[in-house]
């Protein structure tokens, strides 16, 4: 590892040591047993049945699967709602409410055909009726700034032509559609805003209860199409400090958590099941490029030039997570440009002629505002303000709630630069890089370049494999020319497991699927 630079980063990795061994302190590091919340018996055989409580990190905005915007509750609702199609772990789409489907030759029309048995969690059985209300429903005004309703802006008929099939018509081939729609999840027709009060899906788990910022209660739906989930009850316990989650993990309190910083593996190593992938989101410090200074492209440079990438990638991931470069991780295989990351090796000299020439010759003040349930933001954030001293530029920390920084940040645009992580509902490069487009209204850092907007214009009107992913490329090249933001990592993403559980399966996407997890015998 690199050392760091600077005696105050020092301090605060020693200050970040003491909180770790504060935490050790607490709570009991030695292994637990399934039989506190389980039922299987040790016979050397995976078995079905218990019942499990994961530590997850975020608040879920919306129980509503068409209204619901933020990554980590479309992760959790994956367990209860299903849509014609969905995400498989390896990036494809695989069947779900739909056996099968079709597409025309001139690629405008999808027909679906209803798969038989399949029924919601009240025991109704679903029918086109559904099918056609929930796809309306994602294309309609009332799902407005939800990350549906672009993908469904091509789509210029939903019909039921029988009892068995449905058809959607687009006004232009896309060679992303079907992998759009995996968002687009059934729910009974008519249910309106109800859905988000009655939540009642497809899926492997069924609803049982809700408490708001403590936690989301399921159990195994065993009227279910598919395979059947092993466990009889999953309880999502929601943590507002990465800290607490993992005291809990050490005390019994929970079985399993996901997203746990890497920097605190050591607590957990030896008593613990721990698996490693990355997060599948891209970890920047975002600019918001309507206000000043950040409206000077030139501020944007001197940034990416003065921070140092790779030692924050050392700090707060132990160096295991991937250096992005732009607005695409690496699970995106096709689209990711690993080269992008290359694009401002750290120069201190730079950023300060730049800072220079844009009118800052003593640099400014800044405010990075950070959700603070996510320790892996709050230690990048304190890493990049104490990077930036060295080019004149001040940052002061604002840690927020969660529901602040979605009110304020997000959806307010109140905020000069933030530290925290996009991620893609679905599989397509469009949902990773749409939203920096002039008008999208996802584009929270006001982000405009109208060679950006022809490029992915271009991209997603294209029907031609390679032609589109040159198109994406280009935008990825704008983007890093642009320093629309200062891209950083895809993060290190370890879930740890209580010895007796297994079956975690790591998915392209932002996904959990708890159908998988296990006891062992």
């Amino acid at each position: 590892m690199r050392k760091l630079a600077g005696s105050r980063l020092l301090l605060l990795v020693v200050l970040a040591s003491l909180l770790i061994s504060l935490c050790a302190c607490t709570g009991d590091t030695a292994p637990t047993t399934p039989g506190s919340t389980g039922t299987a018996a040790q016979t050397g055989e995976p078995s079905d049945g218990g019942s499990v409580t994961v530590g997850i990190s975020q608040e879920i905005d919306s129980l509503d699967p068409h209204k619901a915007v933020n990554a980590g509750s479309s992760e959790v609702l994956f367990n209860v709602f299903e849509g014609l199609v969905k995400p498989s772990p390896d990036g494809g789409v695989i069947s779900a409410v739909a056996s099968d489907y079709t597409v025309s030759d001139d690629g405008l029309t999808y027909t679906f055909t209803l798969r038989d048995g399949v029924t919601f969690h009240s025991g109704e059985k679903v029918t086109v009726e559904d099918v056609v209300y929930s796809l309306e429903r994602c294309a309609g005004s009332e799902n407005e700034g939800t990350p549906l309703i672009s993908a469904f802006s091509n789509v210029t008929g939903i019909a039921a032509p029988d009892d068995r099939h449905i058809v959607v018509t687009l006004s232009k081939a896309s060679l992303e559609f079907i992998y759009s729609i995996t968002s687009a999840f059934v729910i009974p027709a008519g249910s309106g805003d109800g859905i988000a009060a009655d939540p009642v899906g497809t899926g492997p788990f069924r609803y049982v209860s809700y408490a708001p910022q403590e936690s989301l209660v399921v159990e195994r739906y065993d009227g279910y199409w598919g395979t059947p989930a092993h466990l009889d009850q999953v309880t999502f316990r929601i943590f507002k400090s990465g800290d607490t989650m993992v005291m809990s993990l050490k005390s019994g309190g929970v079985d399993m958590a996901i997203h746990v910083p890497n920097t605190m593996s050591s607590e957990l190593e030896g008593s613990f099941t721990i698996q490693e992938d990355t997060m599948k989101l891209v970890q920047a410090l975002y600019l918001n490029n309507t206000v000043k200074p950040f409206d000077d492209v030139r501020v944007r440079q001197a940034l990416c030039w003065a921070i140092d990438v790779g030692e924050i990638i050392d700090f707060v991931c132990d160096g295991h997570g991937v250096a992005t470069g732009t607005s695409m991780y690496p699970a995106f295989t096709k689209y990711f440009m690993p080269e992008l990351a290359q694009a401002y090796p750290t120069d201190g000299s730079k950023a300060k002629s730049l800072l220079a020439d844009a009118g800052y010759p003593d640099g400014f003040e800044m405010t990075i505002t950070v959700p603070s349930n996510y320790p892996q933001h709050v230690q990048t954030a304190e890493v990049i303000a104490e990077q930036l001293k060295a080019v004149g530029v001040t940052a002061t920390i604002l840690p927020v709630e969660w529901e602040s920084w979605v009110k304020d940040v997000y959806r307010g645009r109140e905020f000069q630069t933030t530290v925290c992580g996009i991620a893609a509902s679905d599989m397509t490069a469009r949902e990773m890089l749409v939203r920096y487009m002039t008008e999208d209204r996802k584009n929270f850092i006001g982000f405009s370049d109208s060679e950006y907007d022809q490029a992915l214009n271009t991209a997603l009107s294209s029907v031609d494999d390679a032609e589109q992913t040159a198109a994406y490329k280009r935008a990825e090249a704008i983007l890093s020319e642009q320093a629309a933001s200062v891209w950083l990592q895809d993060l290190c993403d370890l879930a740890v497991l209580k010895p007796g559980l297994e079956g975690m399966t790591f998915y392209r996407t932002y996904v959990l699927d708890m159908s998988t997890i296990k006891f062992a015998g």
